[in-house]
């Protein structure tokens, strides 16, 4: 489980706070969704948890680990970092997803490295790319060998940032799926952050709205109202019910 207690954190001494005693719980294998307006705090709750900031109080943990005293290459062995914008550089997609695995072997891999590598490239169905550049590739394959680099680092929590922001509809829904299937069948634990409300609701199990840098809800996908959404958003928002689906109308926010 992972765990995030009563965390403070400002970029500079005497600023602002942007978390404020934030605190949020996410079970294992269970998918999270973080939602909140622009600069609600998503992006600076991420980088305390992947360890690229630290919070000025507060305790970060994840299957019993205390995040906060963990080396760079112990926590790499248990969480994996999606970004939005990725930049691979000149590789092959295996040689790309193979870096998923140096928290393991350091400076040269051996053979086991490989052959999980190539399970992997085959679970989600890009072992036909692995001589390609990962330039050569489309938006949709780019976003799965990405996914697939973190898989190699075979972590019980994956972090998102807006995993699915800069892709059509159809390859929205190819990452969508492979999201749920880290959940489901390896027992992943994933955090992720969508603006697109209908497809949060489509994803995910938990939800957690920020504001003013704090959590203000955690609550499942039945207990979300329109008086939740509103004081999240400041906006009009409806929400009805098509096939026994909720449905938020103005659902990008």
């Amino acid at each position: 489980m992972l765990i995030v207690e009563n965390i403070s954190f400002r970029y500079k001494r005497n600023s602002d706070m942007i978390l404020n005693n934030l605190s949020l719980r996410l079970k294992q294998g269970e998918i999270g969704i973080l939602l909140g307006k622009n600069g609600a705090g998503k992006t600076t709750l991420f980088k305390n948890i992947l360890g690229i900031e630290k919070p000025e109080r507060g305790t970060i943990s994840f299957d019993q680990k205390n995040f906060l005293k963990l080396s760079n290459q112990e926590r790499a062995r248990l969480v994996a970092y999606v970004p939005q914008t990725i930049d691979f550089g000149a590789l092959t997609v295996f040689d790309t997803v193979l870096t998923g695995r140096i928290p393991f072997f350091g400076y040269r891999s051996g053979e086991e490295d490989k052959a999980i590598v190539y399970e992997i490239l085959k679970k989600l169905h890009i072992e036909k790319y692995a001589d390609k550049n990962v330039d050569e590739l489309s938006g949709g394959e780019r976003q799965k060998v990405a996914i697939a680099r973190a898989l190699a680092q075979e972590p019980k929590l994956m972090v998102f940032d807006e995993p699915t922001g800069n892709l059509d509809i159809g390859n929205e829904q190819i990452i969508a799926k492979e999201i749920k299937k880290l959940s489901r069948k390896m027992n992943v634990s994933v955090l992720t952050s969508i603006h697109d409300l209908n497809q949060a609701l489509g994803l995910g199990d938990r939800f957690f709205f920020m504001k003013d840098g704090v959590i203000r809800y955690s609550v499942t996908k039945e207990e979300i109202t329109k008086e939740l959404l509103m004081d999240i958003y400041d906006t009009e928002i409806r929400i009805v019910d098509i096939n026994d689906e909720k449905v938020v109308l103005g659902g990008k926010i």
